[in-house]
């Protein structure tokens, strides 16, 4: 431990981002032990750089007092994100010990739904009455650009905090000082409310052009801003995590995670997957007196059931980049569905030509060609229907679209691939075996 200690107590001044890499590589009790042992604020400036996941679990071996005292110290955002991780038990438990000016924000953050606009936003903004002198205005904003961060906007705000425009800076600057900043403030400024989600605000067209949207209550009471910069790393973030699991890995897995934790993580879908490896194998043993009079069907086997997956992830991919983004809607399921049935369809014909031919002159048998070209049509229009309806009815559900889609598409194509395949090859057994 004092080893462990010792290497994120040298990297915390000269490489902060180390330190935090350091503490995440280690099991969470022990990395509580260390954030013990380091000063508060050094501790609070390792665990702003520790991923969320990683920072709740080392907060629930300090629970209740040095947690607290460590969350009352972190950026009012860094906090409600590692305090959203947090088991329901630790949430109360530190609830009821933190500062009421914290709690207060964190229960605010808890209110808003996942993913929504309200989850992300900076609270900083910098806001003026409309009835504000210019060069009140001016001065206050020298005062706040030496002790806090550069604001990229300044918002104008009525005596009930409703938004009513935005601050050019360039503009101030050349009005009259004892204008009042209604006069010189931009009305059409563009905000969106608490609950809209992340997906729906990234589609909107104008977002990209600001460095940051104020975002509204029901009321149009100014609550804080959402940066289009941490808009679009909140969207790689999950577009990151889709990706762990479509293929049945966990969201908060990291490279150098635990490796308790990555087979823990790991394993639940590996054993669902095993049990869809049974089931196609199952497929296959139906046909087993058949494949043992004709070996070479055994051949051809992965690469009917190759293709179908292929073409699947191909389908699936678009399907779930489109529900991410906002593209696609639970009302379009029917026409994407179809859209995608007709790919798989035209796609199958023409691979399956292709094929059909190969297997022919390589077997030499033209029956041979025709019962594996036929097979890839029906298992590229099945990849193309599954690829679709997976992600659809997951959201349908309520479930992650991205949650293991992968392993269920894997299944639809090899069953379908399998037993089309071999269904056809018992239909022409005459025409394929031996005279």
């Amino acid at each position: 431990m004092d080893a462990a200690l010792a290497v994120v107590a040298r990297f915390i001044h000269s490489d902060p981002q180390q330190a935090a890499l350091a503490l995440e590589m280690l099991p969470p009790v022990m990395a509580a032990d260390v954030i013990r042992g380091l000063p508060p604020k050094a501790a609070a400036r390792v665990l702003a750089l520790v991923h969320p996941q990683h920072e709740a679990a080392i907060y629930e071996h300090m629970i209740p007092e040095p947690a607290a005292s460590l969350i009352g110290l972190a950026d009012p955002d860094d906090a409600a994100d590692a305090f959203r991780a947090l088991s329901g038990a630790s949430r109360r438990a530190l609830l009821g010990v933190l500062a009421p000016e914290r709690r207060r924000e964190l229960e605010e953050r808890l209110s808003y739904p996942d993913h929504s606009a309200g989850q992300i936003m900076r609270t900083d903004v910098v806001s003026f009455s409309k009835d504000a002198r210019v060069r009140d205005v001016v001065a206050r904003l020298k005062t706040i650009t030496a002790t806090k961060h550069p604001q990229s906007y300044v918002y104008v705000v009525d005596e009930h905090r409703r938004l009513l425009g935005v601050l050019n800076m360039r503009d101030l600057l050349l009005a009259d000082d004892d204008a009042r900043v209604e006069s010189v403030m931009r009305a059409d400024v563009l905000s969106v409310p608490a609950h809209i989600d992340r997906e729906e605000l990234l589609s909107e067209p104008r977002v990209k052009g600001y460095l940051s949207i104020p975002v509204v209550d029901a009321q149009g009471r100014l609550l804080g801003a959402v940066r289009t910069s941490d808009l679009i790393e909140s969207s790689q973030e999950e577009a990151t995590e889709d990706l762990h699991r479509l293929f049945g890995a966990s969201a908060e897995e990291r490279a150098f995670s635990p490796l308790i934790f990555k087979v823990r993580q790991r394993l639940p879908w590996l054993t669902v997957n095993l049990a869809t490896a049974f089931l196609a194998s199952a497929v296959v043993a139906l046909f087993q007196d058949l494949i043992g009079k004709l070996a070479v069907l055994a051949v051809f086997l992965p690469i009917v059931a190759g293709q179908g997956g292929n073409a699947g992830v191909q389908s699936l991919s678009v399907v779930l980049r489109g529900l991410v983004i906002g593209e696609v809607r639970l009302r379009d399921a029917l026409r994407l569905t179809s859209l995608e049935v007709g790919v798989g369809l035209v796609n199958g014909a023409v691979i399956g030509l292709v094929t059909a031919l190969g297997a022919w002159l390589w077997n030499g048998n033209p029956w041979m060609g025709l019962v594996i070209g036929l097979a890839m049509v029906v298992n590229m229009v099945a990849a193309g229907l599954a690829g679709a309806v997976i992600p659809l009815g997951m959201k349908r559900l309520g479930f992650d679209p991205a949650q293991s889609s992968g392993i269920f598409l894997t299944t639809v194509t090899d069953v379908v691939g399998f037993f089309s395949f071999l269904g056809f090859a018992t239909l022409f057994q005459a025409r394929l075996l031996p005279p």
